[in-house]
């Protein structure tokens, strides 16, 4: 990775059937939780399934700690940094 952090725009699904995530034409990812979004269960499947996203399919290895979000913490659209 570089030395400046990388943000992603990501749409969640939570109480989907499965985790997938899948990337659309504007650049946004959107991401599909089998979490509900009660006490954060949905923000930190978010982060897991993320760093399993990075590591599998762009084999950009990075720690669940090093993925923050930024803003959105409520909400369905959130904004995702990345640090190194």
């Amino acid at each position: 990775m570089t030395n400046s952090p990388i943000l992603y725009t990501i749409k969640v699904i939570p109480r989907s059937s499965k985790n997938e995530v899948t990337a659309s034409p504007d650049g946004i990812l959107k991401v599909k939780l089998t979490a509900a979004p009660v006490d954060g269960a949905a923000n930190a499947a978010l982060i897991e399934v993320l760093a399993d996203y990075l590591k599998k399919t762009l084999n950009i290895k990075v720690k669940k700690t090093d993925i923050e979000i930024i803003k959105g913490m409520s909400s369905r659209v959130k904004i995702v940094r990345i640090n190194d």
